[in-house]
This record gives C-alpha cells, structure tokens and sequence, in this order.
C-alpha cells in the first residue's frame, strides 16, 4: 500500500508531534511508550538507527492506545519487517523509486520524505498526497514549507529534522502542515535515568501545541 490518505490522515491528526524514537533499549520501550502516550502523543515513530529497532516496536505496540511507525525505512525489507512487528505506518527520509515501488507490496501506508519541489512532484505523479519533509531545519525550515503551499497545494507535509519546542510552532500555524515529528520529547538523558515523569510532561507540554 503506497498510501491510503485517509487512514494516514487519521493518524498524523491525532497529535501535533510524532516523536521520533531512537532506542536500542528493549526494557525501556513499554514504559517510554507509556509515557509518550500520557502526554497525550500516540503516534510514535521509531527510526531503524539501534539493532534492537524491531523489538522496540513490537513492545511498544501493546501498549493501550499507541500506533506505532517505522521511521528510516529505506528498503523492502525493513517495510515488511516493520509491518510483522506491529508497525501501522512508514516514514522514509526520502523518495526513491524504487522504494516508492515497494510500498506498494506491504499493507500499510508509507510516508516519504522530500526535501525539494521536484522531489514533491515526483511523489505526487505516484498518488501521494502526505510527505514528510526532512531534513527540515537544514532545508529550508518553516519558509521553505510555506513557499511549497502555492506551487505544491496537493502536498501536506510532517517536517522533521532538528525541530525544538520553539521552532514547532512556526511550522504548525501553516496550513499544508499537519504535524511535526520531533525528539526533544525524548532527550537521552531522561530516558537513560528511566524519568518517564519528565518525558510525559515533555509529551503533554508538545500535544498542547496549537495547529492550524
């Protein structure tokens, strides 16, 4: 499935923030979700940078309430691993074709990333109407998605990429933005001292943020 929008729609409108996850810790994995979700964030995107990637989801997708992602998919293989383990969507850092072939054979929605007008076209030609637009910060920031609105009016965008508590507001208030993935609501050093207090009041702290 390449993408089905209105169940991605339905998903990436839950919340303002999608965390993105970095964790090779598996114990650590229920109870961050369990935070994260708390706060008031259920989408959560968990990038395939740690060995033990997959095994985070399938912990954290029996969490109550979480609808767990794969993020830094890039092949065929990670998509159909990712879907054994529970995953309920996919996030590309970018649009390969190939990788845009591929969705296709797994069943559940994939989100790719662009970072330039042609890149959007492109995705776009394929029936995509949800991008994911990374590197954020580095390409352009919240300019960069705002001029896209014009040209681009059939994209909607989840930037990602070095945005912060006080960037993500600039990007929320467009309106061909639906959300913003982000991992200052997980910083390291809370997860590593098992502080899930802190990441839930980071977690609610991101879901107050206003949209659009």
């Amino acid at each position: 499935m390449a993408q089905n929008a209105s169940l991605l729609k339905d998903m990436l409108s839950r919340a303002p923030v999608v965390p993105v996850i970095v964790l090779n810790d598996v114990a650590k994995a229920k109870p961050l979700a369990e935070a994260l979700v708390s706060g008031g964030l259920p989408l959560l995107e968990v990038t395939l940078r740690t060995e033990n990637a997959f095994q985070i989801m399938e912990e954290m997708a029996t969490v109550p309430g979480a609808i767990v992602g794969a993020g830094t998919v890039r092949d065929l293989t990670h998509m159909q691993r990712a879907e054994k383990a529970g995953s309920k969507f996919l996030v590309s850092p970018g649009s390969p074709p190939q990788l845009i072939a591929d969705a296709e054979k797994v069943g559940i929605p994939l989100l790719p990333g662009v970072a330039t007008a042609t890149e959007g076209m492109t995705v776009a030609e394929q029936g995509y109407s949800f991008v994911k637009f990374f590197p954020a910060e580095a390409s352009g920031g919240a300019r960069a998605v705002k001029d896209f609105a014009s040209p681009l009016p059939d994209l909607i965008f989840c930037p990602t990429g070095g945005i912060s508590l006080k960037t993500a507001p600039d990007y929320l208030g467009l309106p061909n933005v639906i959300c913003v993935g982000g991992s200052w609501v997980t910083p390291a050093d809370a997860v590593a001292e098992d502080d899930w207090g802190r990441i839930e009041t980071l977690a609610r702290e991101a879901a107050g943020l206003a949209r659009s």
